[in-house]
C-alpha cells in the first residue's frame, strides 16, 4: 500500500520534517528542485532547450533549484517567472538570489523562444496549494505551456500539473496536462483519482528527505492506493489437504424475466473467483436459464410472483442457512416490498452481505436498514446509484468522491465500493483505498455484476473487510486489463471479464 496525503496534511508533513526532525524547508526545496531537474534531463534531446516556469510560491521555488542546476549541468535554460518578485516565498526568494552567479535572468511570457520536439518545459506555476481556478497572468502562463505541449514540447509538472485540485484531481480551467508529474515525498490524492491521474502522465514519487513519521505528527483519515503485491497476497495458497467446504458457500440472490444473464455473470464470477460453492436463488421460471451457463451452480427457486417482496423472506433465510456470504440485487425484480424485505433479510442473516444493482437502489428508500444489519455489508454503487444513496447530484459527488464515500461509509457503518475510473473502496472506520486497476473496455453492461460475485467469493472464503473488498476490485480491474490486452477495449464484454480472472490466478501463482 502506498500512502496518499490531502495538501493539508502534506504541508504539516513538511513542517514536521523541519521542525521535528532537522529537515528544513530550504533543504527539502533543493533535493526537490534537484529530482525535478533530473527527470526533466531524462526527457529533453540532447541539444534540447529547457523552459522553466515558475510561480511565485515554493512549488516555483522548486522550479528555480531545477532552473539552477539544469544550467550547471551545462544545459540550455530559460527562466520565466510568473507574478511580480516581490510576491515569492522566502525561501524561492533565496534560490532566485541564488541564480545571480549563473547570469540567468528571468524573461516575459511573450519574449521566450517558442519550445519545439526535443525541448522539455517545466511547470512550477502552482502546487498542492491551488483552491480555485487559475486567473491573469497565471492562467495565461497555464496556456502557454499547453500550447507548446501541443507543438512538440514534452512538460514536467512539479509536484502537481498547474491547475489541478491536488484533493479531488479535478482540474480547474486552465489546467496543464504533463507528461511527466515530479511528486515530493509522498502521493497526492489528485495524482490517483481521475481525470487528475490523466493529467499527471507518468507520476514520479521521489523520496525529498521527509520521514514517514511527519506524517503521523498530523492526524488524519488514511487514504492508501492498492498495489498489485497487496491484492496477490491477500489470498492464501491452496493447502492441498482442503475441499469445496473449505472455501466457502455463496448464495446469490439475483436475476428475473429477461435479466437471467445478471444472476449468471455474478454467479459464475464467484466460480471463477475461488468459492468451492455457489446457489442462485431466483425465480421459478427463471432458474433453469441460469443454471444453463454452467453445470457447476445451483439453484434455489423463488415461487413465482413478481418483485420480491415479503412473501420470498422465509424462502431466503432457509436458503441462506449454511451460507458463507450472500450477494443480493444483480437482475432482481423490485417492487414496493423489496426494501422491507433486504431490511429483514439484512437483520437476519450474520454472514457478510454484498448489495448490488436493484438491492441499492432499493435500500436506498431506507437507509436505516443498513445500520440494523447483523452481519457486515458492502454496497457496491455505480455514480448514478452513489447518487440515489447519497441524494447528491452524480455531477456534485464526482467532484469530490473520496469525501462522499467516506461520509457514507462512517454514516451507516458499512463498507462502500464506488465504482469508476479509480473506484473507492471506503471503510466504516474512515480509511479510503484507491484501486488503479481497470479500463474503458469495461464499461460495458455486467461487469458490476463480474464484480458483486468476485467479492461474495472472497468474503465466502473468509477474508475480512475492508481486505476482500479492495482485494475484489483490484482483481476485477487486472481481469478486465488482461481480457483488454488479448480482445481490445472496443469489444470488451463481462464474459472476458470472468475469463480473465483465471489469468488473474495464473499471474499471482507463479
Amino acid at each position: 500500500m502506498r500512502r496518499v496525503l490531502t495538501a493539508e496534511r502534506m504541508r504539516a508533513a513538511d513542517r514536521a520534517a523541519g521542525e521535528q526532525f532537522g529537515m528544513p524547508s530550504p533543504l527539502l526545496m533543493e533535493n526537490a528542485g534537484r529530482e525535478l531537474a533530473e527527470v526533466a534531463r531524462a526527457l529533453g534531446a540532447p541539444d534540447g532547450r529547457f523552459l522553466v516556469v515558475c510561480g511565485p510560491g515554493n512549488n516555483g521555488g522548486d522550479g528555480l533549484v531545477a532552473a539552477r542546476l539544469l544550467h550547471a549541468w551545462g544545459r540550455r535554460v530559460t527562466l520565466v517567472l510568473v507574478g511580480p518578485r516581490e510576491k515569492l516565498t522566502p525561501d524561492s526568494q533565496r534560490n532566485l538570489i541564488a541564480l545571480g552567479p549563473s547570469g540567468l535572468e528571468p524573461q516575459a511570457l511573450g519574449e521566450v523562444e517558442e519550445p519545439r520536439v526535443g525541448d522539455v518545459v517545466v511547470d512550477a506555476i502552482f502546487g498542492t496549494g491551488l483552491t480555485r481556478p487559475p486567473s491573469g497572468e497565471f492562467a495565461k502562463a497555464i496556456e502557454h505551456v499547453r500550447r507548446w505541449r501541443a507543438a512538440g514540447a514534452k512538460v514536467v509538472a512539479a509536484d502537481v500539473p498547474s491547475g489541478l485540485h491536488s484533493d479531488t484531481g479535478v482540474p480547474f480551467e486552465p489546467c496543464v496536462e504533463a507528461d511527466a508529474t515530479v511528486t515530493f515525498g509522498f502521493l497526492k490524492q489528485g495524482q490517483v483519482l481521475e481525470p487528475g491521474a490523466t493529467l499527471c502522465g507518468e507520476l514520479r514519487c521521489v523520496d525529498i528527505g521527509i520521514p514517514a513519521e511527519a506524517v503521523e505528527a498530523h492526524a488524519g483519515a488514511e487514504v492508501f492506493l492498492v498495489e498489485e503485491a497487496d491484492a496477490r497476497g491477500a489470498i492464501a495458497p491452496r493447502r492441498s489437504d482442503t475441499h469445496k467446504g473449505t472455501y466457502g458457500h455463496v448464495l446469490v440472490v439475483a436475476g428475473g424475466l429477461g435479466k437471467s444473464g445478471a444472476a449468471a455473470l455474478s454467479a459464475l464470477s464467484a466460480l471463477r473467483a475461488g468459492a468451492g460453492l455457489v446457489t442462485v436463488a431466483t425465480r421459478a421460471q427463471v432458474v433453469e436459464s441460469v443454471l444453463g451457463h454452467a453445470p457447476e451452480l445451483m439453484g434455489w427457486p423463488l415461487e413465482d410472483r413478481g418483485p420480491l417482496g415479503r412473501a420470498d423472506l422465509e424462502s431466503l433465510l432457509a436458503a441462506a442457512e449454511q451460507k458463507d456470504a450472500l450477494v443480493v440485487g444483480p437482475g432482481i425484480p423490485r417492487g414496493e416490498e423489496t426494501t422491507a424485505l433486504l431490511g429483514e433479510l439484512l437483520e437476519r442473516v450474520d454472514v457478510p452481505v454484498v448489495l448490488d444493482a436493484d438491492a441499492l437502489n432499493a435500500v436506498s428508500t431506507d437507509l436505516a436498514v443498513l445500520r440494523r444489519a447483523k452481519g457486515p455489508v458492502v454496497l457496491t454503487p455505480h455514480p448514478g446509484e452513489m447518487s440515489r444513496l447519497s441524494g447528491l447530484p452524480t455531477k456534485e459527488l464526482q467532484k469530490d468522491r473520496v469525501r462522499v464515500a467516506r461520509d457514507f461509509a462512517r454514516t451507516h457503518g458499512v463498507t462502500l465500493v464506488l465504482k469508476g475510473a479509480r473506484t473507492l473502496i471506503a471503510h466504516a472506520d474512515g480509511t479510503v483505498y484507491v484501486n488503479p486497476t481497470g479500463n474503458p473496455g469495461m464499461a460495458t453492461g455486467g461487469t458490476g455484476d463480474v464484480l458483486s460475485g468476485v467479492l461474495g467469493a472472497l468474503l465466502a472464503q473468509g477474508l475480512k473487510l475492508p481486505e476482500a473488498a479492495w482485494m475484489a476490485v483490484y482483481a476485477h480491474g487486472l481481469a478486465g486489463d488482461l481480457a483488454a490486452e488479448r480482445r481490445g477495449r472496443l469489444g470488451l464484454i463481462a464474459s472476458d471479464v470472468v475469463k480473465g480472472l483465471c489469468s488473474v490466478w495464473t499471474r499471482w501463482e507463479r
